[in-house]
Protein backbone atom coordinates (compact mmCIF):
# COMPACT_ATOMS: atom_id res chain seq x y z
CA UNK A 1 0.00 0.00 0.00
CA UNK A 2 1.24 3.46 -0.80
CA UNK A 3 0.29 7.10 -1.26
CA UNK A 4 -1.76 9.42 0.92
CA UNK A 5 -5.21 10.89 0.40
CA UNK A 6 -3.75 14.39 0.77
CA UNK A 7 -2.05 13.98 -2.60
CA UNK A 8 -5.33 13.21 -4.39
CA UNK A 9 -8.04 15.44 -5.93
CA UNK A 10 -10.87 14.33 -3.61
CA UNK A 11 -8.87 14.79 -0.43
CA UNK A 12 -11.13 16.23 2.27
CA UNK A 13 -14.35 14.92 0.71
CA UNK A 14 -16.29 12.60 3.03
CA UNK A 15 -18.71 10.08 1.53
CA UNK A 16 -21.33 8.21 3.56
CA UNK A 17 -21.83 5.05 1.53
CA UNK A 18 -25.00 2.97 1.98
CA UNK A 19 -24.43 0.99 -1.23
CA UNK A 20 -23.94 -2.71 -1.81
CA UNK A 21 -23.33 -5.29 -4.55
CA UNK A 22 -21.84 -3.47 -7.61
CA UNK A 23 -23.55 -0.37 -9.00
CA UNK A 24 -23.01 1.74 -5.88
CA UNK A 25 -19.75 0.25 -4.61
CA UNK A 26 -17.97 0.67 -7.96
CA UNK A 27 -18.92 4.36 -7.77
CA UNK A 28 -17.76 4.90 -4.20
CA UNK A 29 -14.57 2.92 -4.81
CA UNK A 30 -13.67 5.33 -7.62
CA UNK A 31 -14.23 8.23 -5.21
CA UNK A 32 -12.10 6.48 -2.59
CA UNK A 33 -9.34 5.75 -5.08
CA UNK A 34 -8.94 9.47 -5.66
CA UNK A 35 -8.81 10.52 -2.04
CA UNK A 36 -12.35 10.65 -0.64
CA UNK A 37 -12.90 9.31 2.88
CA UNK A 38 -15.53 6.68 2.12
CA UNK A 39 -17.41 5.40 5.17
CA UNK A 40 -19.30 2.25 4.22
CA UNK A 41 -22.41 1.73 6.35
CA UNK A 42 -23.18 -2.00 6.55
CA UNK A 43 -25.77 -4.12 8.30
CA UNK A 44 -24.44 -5.49 11.56
CA UNK A 45 -23.89 -9.25 11.30
CA UNK A 46 -24.44 -9.44 7.53
CA UNK A 47 -22.83 -6.58 5.63
CA UNK A 48 -22.75 -6.00 1.90
CA UNK A 49 -24.38 -8.86 -0.02
CA UNK A 50 -21.24 -9.21 -2.15
CA UNK A 51 -19.31 -10.38 0.92
CA UNK A 52 -21.10 -13.72 0.48
CA UNK A 53 -21.55 -13.88 -3.31
CA UNK A 54 -19.24 -16.90 -3.73
CA UNK A 55 -17.82 -19.26 -1.11
CA UNK A 56 -16.05 -19.16 1.25
CA UNK A 57 -18.70 -17.04 2.96
CA UNK A 58 -16.46 -15.58 5.66
CA UNK A 59 -16.81 -12.11 4.18
CA UNK A 60 -13.11 -11.34 4.53
CA UNK A 61 -11.38 -12.51 1.38
CA UNK A 62 -14.27 -12.77 -1.06
CA UNK A 63 -12.73 -11.52 -4.35
CA UNK A 64 -16.04 -10.06 -5.56
CA UNK A 65 -16.36 -7.88 -2.47
CA UNK A 66 -12.66 -7.03 -2.48
CA UNK A 67 -12.73 -5.92 -6.12
CA UNK A 68 -15.31 -3.22 -5.29
CA UNK A 69 -14.42 -2.01 -1.80
CA UNK A 70 -10.81 -0.92 -1.46
CA UNK A 71 -9.98 2.48 0.05
CA UNK A 72 -13.08 2.44 2.30
CA UNK A 73 -13.82 2.16 6.01
CA UNK A 74 -16.54 -0.23 7.20
CA UNK A 75 -19.00 0.66 9.95
CA UNK A 76 -21.47 -2.07 11.00
CA UNK A 77 -24.68 -0.72 12.49
CA UNK A 78 -28.29 -1.59 13.22
CA UNK A 79 -30.21 1.42 11.96
CA UNK A 80 -33.28 0.33 13.92
CA UNK A 81 -31.31 1.31 17.01
CA UNK A 82 -32.07 4.96 17.81
CA UNK A 83 -28.60 5.67 19.16
CA UNK A 84 -26.88 4.20 16.12
CA UNK A 85 -29.25 6.03 13.77
CA UNK A 86 -28.40 9.26 15.56
CA UNK A 87 -24.72 8.53 14.99
CA UNK A 88 -25.35 8.06 11.26
CA UNK A 89 -27.20 11.36 11.10
CA UNK A 90 -24.28 13.02 12.84
CA UNK A 91 -21.98 11.60 10.17
CA UNK A 92 -24.25 12.92 7.41
CA UNK A 93 -24.32 16.35 9.03
CA UNK A 94 -20.55 16.56 8.62
CA UNK A 95 -20.27 14.82 5.25
CA UNK A 96 -20.14 15.99 1.63
CA UNK A 97 -21.81 13.10 -0.18
CA UNK A 98 -24.40 10.42 0.62
CA UNK A 99 -24.79 7.51 -1.81
CA UNK A 100 -27.33 4.69 -1.81
CA UNK A 101 -28.64 2.15 -4.31
CA UNK A 102 -31.66 0.79 -2.46
CA UNK A 103 -35.09 0.39 -4.03
CA UNK A 104 -37.10 3.58 -4.32
CA UNK A 105 -38.52 4.62 -0.94
CA UNK A 106 -36.21 2.61 1.33
CA UNK A 107 -34.07 5.54 2.49
CA UNK A 108 -37.17 7.70 2.96
CA UNK A 109 -38.77 5.09 5.21
CA UNK A 110 -35.62 5.08 7.35
CA UNK A 111 -35.72 8.85 7.66
CA UNK A 112 -32.63 9.23 5.45
CA UNK A 113 -34.18 10.51 2.23
CA UNK A 114 -32.88 13.58 0.44
CA UNK A 115 -35.12 16.01 2.31
CA UNK A 116 -34.07 14.47 5.63
CA UNK A 117 -30.38 14.68 4.78
CA UNK A 118 -30.68 18.20 3.36
CA UNK A 119 -32.26 19.30 6.64
CA UNK A 120 -29.20 17.94 8.43
CA UNK A 121 -26.76 19.39 5.91
CA UNK A 122 -27.89 21.84 3.18
CA UNK A 123 -24.57 21.34 1.33
CA UNK A 124 -25.03 17.60 0.98
CA UNK A 125 -24.68 15.97 -2.44
CA UNK A 126 -27.18 13.12 -2.36
CA UNK A 127 -26.68 10.41 -5.00
CA UNK A 128 -29.25 7.71 -5.69
CA UNK A 129 -28.80 4.66 -7.87
CA UNK A 130 -31.93 2.68 -8.82
CA UNK A 131 -32.93 -0.04 -11.23
CA UNK A 132 -35.41 1.90 -13.34
CA UNK A 133 -35.82 5.35 -11.79
CA UNK A 134 -37.21 6.81 -8.58
CA UNK A 135 -40.66 7.32 -10.10
CA UNK A 136 -42.64 5.78 -12.93
CA UNK A 137 -44.21 2.39 -13.65
CA UNK A 138 -41.10 0.34 -12.73
CA UNK A 139 -39.84 2.46 -9.82
CA UNK A 140 -40.48 -0.21 -7.18
CA UNK A 141 -39.33 -3.15 -9.31
CA UNK A 142 -36.12 -4.75 -8.09
CA UNK A 143 -33.24 -3.52 -10.21
CA UNK A 144 -30.51 -5.84 -11.42
CA UNK A 145 -27.96 -5.76 -14.24
CA UNK A 146 -29.46 -8.50 -16.42
CA UNK A 147 -32.97 -7.10 -16.04
CA UNK A 148 -31.72 -3.72 -17.25
CA UNK A 149 -30.01 -5.41 -20.21
CA UNK A 150 -33.26 -7.12 -21.14
CA UNK A 151 -35.65 -4.22 -20.65
CA UNK A 152 -33.40 -1.67 -22.38
CA UNK A 153 -33.20 -3.68 -25.60
CA UNK A 154 -29.54 -4.64 -25.24
CA UNK A 155 -30.10 -8.41 -25.07
CA UNK A 156 -32.24 -8.33 -28.23
CA UNK A 157 -29.26 -6.96 -30.19
CA UNK A 158 -27.01 -9.69 -31.58
CA UNK A 159 -24.45 -10.12 -34.34
CA UNK A 160 -26.24 -12.97 -36.12
CA UNK A 161 -30.02 -13.54 -36.22
CA UNK A 162 -29.44 -17.29 -35.98
CA UNK A 163 -27.72 -16.99 -32.61
CA UNK A 164 -29.85 -17.55 -29.49
CA UNK A 165 -30.56 -14.61 -27.24
CA UNK A 166 -28.15 -14.39 -24.32
CA UNK A 167 -27.20 -12.08 -21.49
CA UNK A 168 -23.92 -10.19 -21.61
CA UNK A 169 -21.50 -12.08 -19.35
CA UNK A 170 -20.15 -8.93 -17.68
CA UNK A 171 -22.04 -6.41 -15.57
CA UNK A 172 -22.43 -3.70 -18.21
CA UNK A 173 -25.36 -1.93 -16.57
CA UNK A 174 -23.88 -1.93 -13.07
CA UNK A 175 -20.54 -0.55 -14.21
CA UNK A 176 -21.90 2.09 -16.56
CA UNK A 177 -24.47 3.30 -14.02
CA UNK A 178 -21.79 3.39 -11.31
CA UNK A 179 -19.59 5.56 -13.52
CA UNK A 180 -22.55 7.84 -14.30
CA UNK A 181 -23.05 8.20 -10.54
CA UNK A 182 -19.39 9.24 -10.22
CA UNK A 183 -19.86 11.85 -12.96
CA UNK A 184 -23.01 13.21 -11.33
CA UNK A 185 -21.35 13.47 -7.92
CA UNK A 186 -18.30 15.27 -9.30
CA UNK A 187 -20.46 17.73 -11.26
CA UNK A 188 -22.58 18.38 -8.17
CA UNK A 189 -19.45 19.02 -6.09
CA UNK A 190 -18.22 21.51 -8.70
CA UNK A 191 -21.63 23.20 -8.70
CA UNK A 192 -21.58 23.38 -4.90
CA UNK A 193 -18.11 24.95 -5.04
CA UNK A 194 -19.59 27.81 -7.06
CA UNK A 195 -22.97 28.15 -5.35
CA UNK A 196 -22.57 26.69 -1.88
CA UNK A 197 -25.68 24.55 -2.49
CA UNK A 198 -25.89 20.76 -2.58
CA UNK A 199 -28.31 18.79 -4.71
CA UNK A 200 -29.75 15.38 -5.48
CA UNK A 201 -28.47 13.14 -8.30
CA UNK A 202 -30.32 10.13 -9.64
CA UNK A 203 -28.98 7.44 -11.99
CA UNK A 204 -30.63 4.17 -13.02
CA UNK A 205 -29.39 0.95 -14.58
CA UNK A 206 -32.13 1.30 -17.19
CA UNK A 207 -31.16 4.82 -18.26
CA UNK A 208 -27.47 3.94 -18.37
CA UNK A 209 -28.12 0.99 -20.68
CA UNK A 210 -30.26 3.21 -22.91
CA UNK A 211 -27.48 5.80 -23.01
CA UNK A 212 -25.01 3.14 -24.17
CA UNK A 213 -27.24 2.57 -27.20
CA UNK A 214 -27.49 6.24 -28.23
CA UNK A 215 -26.41 5.63 -31.84
CA UNK A 216 -28.81 2.76 -32.36
CA UNK A 217 -31.71 4.66 -30.80
CA UNK A 218 -31.05 7.79 -32.87
CA UNK A 219 -31.12 5.78 -36.11
CA UNK A 220 -34.50 4.31 -35.21
CA UNK A 221 -36.01 7.60 -34.07
CA UNK A 222 -34.63 9.75 -36.88
CA UNK A 223 -34.47 7.36 -39.86
CA UNK A 224 -36.62 4.42 -38.89
CA UNK A 225 -33.73 2.05 -39.61
CA UNK A 226 -31.53 -0.25 -37.57
CA UNK A 227 -27.77 -0.02 -37.08
CA UNK A 228 -25.97 -3.01 -35.62
CA UNK A 229 -22.21 -2.65 -35.49
CA UNK A 230 -21.73 -6.32 -34.61
CA UNK A 231 -23.58 -7.41 -37.76
CA UNK A 232 -21.41 -5.58 -40.31
CA UNK A 233 -20.57 -7.91 -43.22
CA UNK A 234 -16.78 -7.51 -43.02
CA UNK A 235 -16.52 -7.80 -39.25
CA UNK A 236 -16.73 -10.68 -36.82
CA UNK A 237 -14.94 -13.35 -34.85
CA UNK A 238 -13.17 -15.82 -37.11
CA UNK A 239 -11.75 -19.22 -36.20
CA UNK A 240 -8.27 -19.97 -37.52
CA UNK A 241 -6.26 -23.20 -37.55
CA UNK A 242 -5.61 -22.73 -33.84
CA UNK A 243 -7.12 -19.72 -32.03
CA UNK A 244 -9.82 -17.15 -32.88
CA UNK A 245 -9.30 -13.56 -33.95
CA UNK A 246 -11.57 -10.58 -34.46
CA UNK A 247 -11.61 -8.46 -37.63
CA UNK A 248 -13.29 -5.08 -38.14
CA UNK A 249 -13.41 -4.33 -41.85
CA UNK A 250 -14.11 -0.61 -41.73
CA UNK A 251 -12.69 2.90 -41.99
CA UNK A 252 -11.03 2.25 -45.36
CA UNK A 253 -12.02 3.12 -48.93
CA UNK A 254 -12.32 -0.55 -49.93
CA UNK A 255 -11.76 -2.76 -46.90
CA UNK A 256 -12.84 -5.94 -48.70
CA UNK A 257 -10.08 -5.50 -51.27
CA UNK A 258 -7.50 -5.17 -48.49
CA UNK A 259 -8.92 -8.16 -46.59
CA UNK A 260 -8.64 -10.27 -49.74
CA UNK A 261 -5.04 -9.11 -50.22
CA UNK A 262 -4.22 -10.14 -46.65
CA UNK A 263 -5.91 -13.52 -47.07
CA UNK A 264 -4.39 -14.08 -50.53
CA UNK A 265 -7.82 -14.35 -52.11
CA UNK A 266 -8.99 -12.89 -55.43
CA UNK A 267 -10.40 -9.39 -54.99
CA UNK A 268 -13.99 -10.15 -54.02
CA UNK A 269 -14.93 -6.47 -54.26
CA UNK A 270 -14.89 -6.97 -58.05
CA UNK A 271 -17.70 -9.52 -57.71
CA UNK A 272 -21.08 -7.73 -58.21
CA UNK A 273 -22.45 -9.61 -55.17
CA UNK A 274 -19.90 -7.86 -52.94
CA UNK A 275 -19.19 -4.64 -54.85
CA UNK A 276 -20.46 -2.25 -52.16
CA UNK A 277 -21.73 -2.28 -48.59
CA UNK A 278 -25.36 -2.76 -49.58
CA UNK A 279 -24.46 -5.77 -51.73
CA UNK A 280 -22.24 -7.16 -48.99
CA UNK A 281 -25.13 -6.99 -46.53
CA UNK A 282 -27.41 -8.73 -49.04
CA UNK A 283 -24.92 -11.57 -49.60
CA UNK A 284 -23.28 -11.62 -46.17
CA UNK A 285 -23.62 -15.41 -45.55
CA UNK A 286 -21.76 -16.28 -48.76
CA UNK A 287 -19.15 -13.57 -48.25
CA UNK A 288 -18.41 -14.64 -44.69
CA UNK A 289 -18.36 -18.31 -45.71
CA UNK A 290 -15.46 -17.62 -48.04
CA UNK A 291 -13.59 -15.59 -45.46
CA UNK A 292 -14.12 -18.20 -42.74
CA UNK A 293 -12.89 -21.04 -44.93
CA UNK A 294 -9.73 -19.09 -45.71
CA UNK A 295 -9.02 -18.16 -42.10
CA UNK A 296 -9.09 -21.83 -41.11
CA UNK A 297 -6.15 -22.65 -43.41
CA UNK A 298 -3.50 -21.04 -41.20
CA UNK A 299 -2.76 -19.90 -37.66
CA UNK A 300 -4.01 -16.85 -35.85
CA UNK A 301 -0.57 -15.26 -35.63
CA UNK A 302 -0.06 -15.75 -39.36
CA UNK A 303 -3.33 -14.03 -40.25
CA UNK A 304 -2.89 -11.25 -37.71
CA UNK A 305 0.46 -10.39 -39.24
CA UNK A 306 -1.03 -10.41 -42.76
CA UNK A 307 -3.98 -8.25 -41.71
CA UNK A 308 -1.74 -5.80 -39.89
CA UNK A 309 0.38 -5.43 -43.03
CA UNK A 310 -2.78 -4.18 -44.77
CA UNK A 311 -3.47 -1.80 -41.86
CA UNK A 312 -6.71 -3.60 -41.03
CA UNK A 313 -8.26 -3.50 -37.56
CA UNK A 314 -7.73 -6.92 -36.01
CA UNK A 315 -6.87 -8.52 -32.68
CA UNK A 316 -6.58 -11.91 -30.99
CA UNK A 317 -9.57 -13.09 -28.94
CA UNK A 318 -8.18 -13.70 -25.47
CA UNK A 319 -9.51 -15.03 -22.19
CA UNK A 320 -9.08 -13.17 -18.91
CA UNK A 321 -6.05 -15.17 -17.79
CA UNK A 322 -4.24 -14.16 -20.97
CA UNK A 323 -5.31 -10.53 -20.56
CA UNK A 324 -4.06 -10.34 -16.96
CA UNK A 325 -0.62 -11.53 -18.11
CA UNK A 326 -0.55 -9.36 -21.23
CA UNK A 327 2.45 -6.99 -21.40
CA UNK A 328 0.16 -4.05 -22.26
CA UNK A 329 -1.92 -4.71 -19.12
CA UNK A 330 1.26 -4.66 -17.04
CA UNK A 331 2.68 -1.63 -18.84
CA UNK A 332 -0.59 0.26 -18.19
CA UNK A 333 -0.30 -0.57 -14.47
CA UNK A 334 -3.77 -2.08 -14.47
CA UNK A 335 -3.00 -4.61 -11.73
CA UNK A 336 -3.14 -3.05 -8.26
CA UNK A 337 -1.55 -5.09 -5.49
CA UNK A 338 -1.29 -4.80 -1.74
CA UNK A 339 -0.96 -6.88 1.37
CA UNK A 340 -2.44 -6.85 4.85
CA UNK A 341 -1.33 -8.69 7.99
CA UNK A 342 -2.23 -12.39 7.98
CA UNK A 343 -3.41 -12.19 4.40
CA UNK A 344 -2.05 -13.22 1.05
CA UNK A 345 -1.51 -10.45 -1.46
CA UNK A 346 -4.60 -8.61 -2.69
CA UNK A 347 -4.78 -8.18 -6.44
CA UNK A 348 -7.32 -5.99 -8.21
CA UNK A 349 -7.95 -4.24 -11.48
CA UNK A 350 -6.74 -0.68 -10.96
CA UNK A 351 -8.51 2.53 -11.87
CA UNK A 352 -8.45 3.04 -15.66
CA UNK A 353 -7.92 6.80 -15.21
CA UNK A 354 -4.37 8.16 -15.36
CA UNK A 355 -3.72 11.62 -13.93
CA UNK A 356 -0.28 13.18 -14.31
CA UNK A 357 -0.39 14.81 -10.86
CA UNK A 358 -2.37 12.27 -8.84
CA UNK A 359 -2.06 8.49 -8.93
CA UNK A 360 -4.72 6.29 -7.37
CA UNK A 361 -3.17 3.73 -5.06
CA UNK A 362 -4.26 1.09 -2.56
CA UNK A 363 -4.28 3.07 0.68
CA UNK A 364 -6.72 0.76 2.48
CA UNK A 365 -7.32 -2.90 1.76
CA UNK A 366 -11.00 -3.95 1.61
CA UNK A 367 -12.31 -3.75 5.16
CA UNK A 368 -13.58 -6.49 7.39
CA UNK A 369 -17.21 -6.03 8.37
CA UNK A 370 -17.36 -3.31 11.01
CA UNK A 371 -13.58 -2.99 11.14
CA UNK A 372 -13.75 0.79 11.58
CA UNK A 373 -16.96 1.12 13.62
CA UNK A 374 -15.31 2.28 16.85
CA UNK A 375 -12.89 4.58 15.01
CA UNK A 376 -15.59 6.32 12.98
CA UNK A 377 -18.05 6.57 15.86
CA UNK A 378 -15.38 8.19 18.03
CA UNK A 379 -14.66 10.70 15.25
CA UNK A 380 -18.38 11.45 14.85
CA UNK A 381 -18.84 11.98 18.58
CA UNK A 382 -15.86 14.34 18.72
CA UNK A 383 -17.18 16.42 15.81
CA UNK A 384 -20.68 16.55 17.29
CA UNK A 385 -19.25 17.76 20.59
CA UNK A 386 -17.17 20.43 18.83
CA UNK A 387 -20.22 21.95 17.10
Amino acid sequence: MSGTAQDLPLSGIRVIDFTQVMMGPVCTQMLGDYGADVIKIERAGAGDLSRSTFPPHDGVDNPVFCSLNRNKRSVALDLRNAEQMAAVKALIAGADVVVNNFRAGVMERMGLGYDDCRALNPRIVYAVGTGFGETGPYAHKGGQDVLAQAMSGAIARKADPSHPLATYPIALADYSAGMHLVQGILMALLHRERTGVGQKISVSLYNSMLAMQMQEAAMIMMRGTEVNWAAMPLSGVFETADDPLVLVGAFKANPLRDICAALELPDLSLDPRFANLEAQFAHKPELQRQLRERFKTNTREHWLQRLEEQDLLCAPVRDMREVLADPQTLHNRMILQGQAPEHAAYKFIASPIRMSAAEATLRRVPPKLGEHTDEVMTEAAAKAKAR
